[in-house]
């Protein structure tokens, strides 16, 4: 599907969403329900990644907009990606709205490719809303000598990894299996920050996963100076930065292979996803859906994510909700079953 076509979809259905009628917000409840207390806001991740910067900037201005004004707690649980943290939510936390979490924006299609360890329905999260949807890049270290995916064909080269439900560890197994690249995962650090220091320490030569918006908030000095070459960006639409990158749909050679790449990058619409468990009262998560939405807009929050160089184009709860649901919609279970063979 064309990704103009997808956007409108994807805006229609949330608009639907948004508009379908629920449980009227009782605002004084809710505000009772929170007030004194706690958000406890988890992160799939250890501290200092993408994930954790987003989640913990969100946390600084969240509790302004929430009915009570709770303090906004986070607290890292990282482990397979985010999966552990996903589990989690579904099984084990409170369904009450006092929990919340950021998790990976590829974990929640596991179970389409009947992925190992998924103990969770997706379409029944309580989608809260993300921060941006995504590019991502492919990159590898500047002394590497691998500096295009033609020379990726051709020299084996160890990229860095969070574990197997993480777009890193995924995505170089996709691009292997359909380009013919030669990228060996080295999977299970705790989260992108430790891939970052292993690139520069030399236990990997690169990464092929990582968020572009990461990228120039964390390291844009290594842009600026040369120590990555970015082989190409992983997503449905190219990133305005990055014009002459070239997208990794560009490589595709087949209809098919376009189909599993599609399946495999959709993921980045959800960008930074924030999500509760099932079953939260319907006013409490509109409640947390309004004030995610109003943190979005907030000018302190703005010039926040200004300063720390971390780009804002949000979706709301309703949208991502649409997207996910989109997905599991569209996916011919051949698609699915083709790509799954591709990961461990």
């Amino acid at each position: 599907m064309p990704v103009s076509r997808r956007r409108t979809l994807l805006f229609g259905a949330g608009m639907a969403l948004a508009l379908a009628p629920s449980a009227p917000v009782r605002a004084d409840d809710v505000a009772d329900f929170y007030r004194g207390k706690n958000l406890e806001l988890y992160i799939g991740y250890s501290v200092g990644g993408g994930y954790d910067i987003y989640a913990r900037l969100l946390a600084r201005h969240l509790g302004r907009h929430m009915p009570g004004n709770p303090t906004v707690v986070p607290r890292n649980m990282e482990g397979a990606g985010s999966l552990r943290l996903t589990n989690w939510l579904y099984t084990a936390a409170a369904r009450d709205g006092s929990v919340i979490g950021t998790i990976s924006r590829g974990v929640p299609f596991d179970p389409i490719m009947q992925r190992p360890g998924s103990q969770f329905e997706a379409t029944k999260f309580s989608w809260i809303g993300s921060a941006n949807d995504e590019v991502s890049i492919c990159v590898t270290w500047h002394t590497s000598g691998v500096t295009t995916m033609d020379d990726l064909k051709k020299k084996p080269i160890a990229v860095g990894a969070a574990g197997a439900g993480s777009d890193d560890d995924q995505f170089p197994r996709v691009i292997n299996a359909v380009l013919g690249t030669k990228m060996q995962v080295i999977s299970g650090y705790p989260g992108g920050n430790d891939i970052i220091l292993a690139m520069e320490r030399g236990e990997v030569s690169g990464r092929c996963g990582w968020s572009w918006s990461s990228v120039k908030s964390s390291h844009p000095e290594w842009v600026r100076d040369k120590k990555i070459n970015i082989l190409s960006q992983l997503g449905l639409s190219k990133h305005p930065d990055l014009p002459n990158v070239p997208s990794i749909m560009e490589f595709a050679k087949t209809d098919e292979d376009t189909q599993i790449l599609r399946l495999i990058f959709a993921r980045q619409g959800l960008g930074r996803p924030f999500v509760g468990p099932p079953g939260i009262p319907a006013d409490r998560l509109a409640a947390l859906r309004k004030a995610f939405s109003e943190t979005m807009a907030d000018p302190e929050f703005l010039a926040d994510a200004e300063k720390a160089k971390l780009e804002i184009n949000p979706l709301n709860g309703a949208q991502v909700e649409a997207l996910v649901r989109q997905v599991y919609a569209e996916t011919k279970p051949d698609v699915a079953k083709r790509a799954a063979a591709m990961l461990p």
